[in-house]
């Protein structure tokens, strides 16, 4: 990813953060690595164990960010997130893969949108 990719795909995060936190999120952790697989936000809320992917985009791209999640990606957030709960020891909570899509105007506002359940 590019020097300008990177600062807009963590702008997004961040935002992505800051919703799930007025949302009743607690934010566990960030770009969680186990190996080659990532997550980029486990949030905890109620006895679920939510894995956030989020996909930034700038507005006028060629593909809305929901887009980009492809069988590939899903299949590598089901392995991070076994090893991630096999690691943790948390098997008492459920499990949730989500997606927040963060599109990028050419004047810096940011766009959310949560979509719950996308496995």
């Amino acid at each position: 990813m590019s020097g300008r990719g990177t600062l807009i795909g963590s702008a997004g995060e961040d935002a992505a953060v800051d919703w799930l936190r007025a949302e009743g999120f607690y934010i566990c952790e960030r770009n969680w690595r186990a190996g080659r697989y990532e997550i980029d936000i486990i949030a905890l809320r109620w006895n679920e164990v939510h894995f956030v992917e989020v996909k930034t985009r700038r507005s006028s791209g060629w593909i809305a960010p929901e887009q980009a999640v492809d069988a590939a990606k899903i299949r590598a957030l089901r392995r991070a997130a076994t090893a991630y709960m096999a690691r943790r020891h948390m098997r008492q909570y459920e499990i949730r893969f989500d997606l927040i899509a963060v599109e990028t105007r050419d004047d810096g506002v940011r766009e959310l949108r949560y979509v719950a359940d996308i496995i």
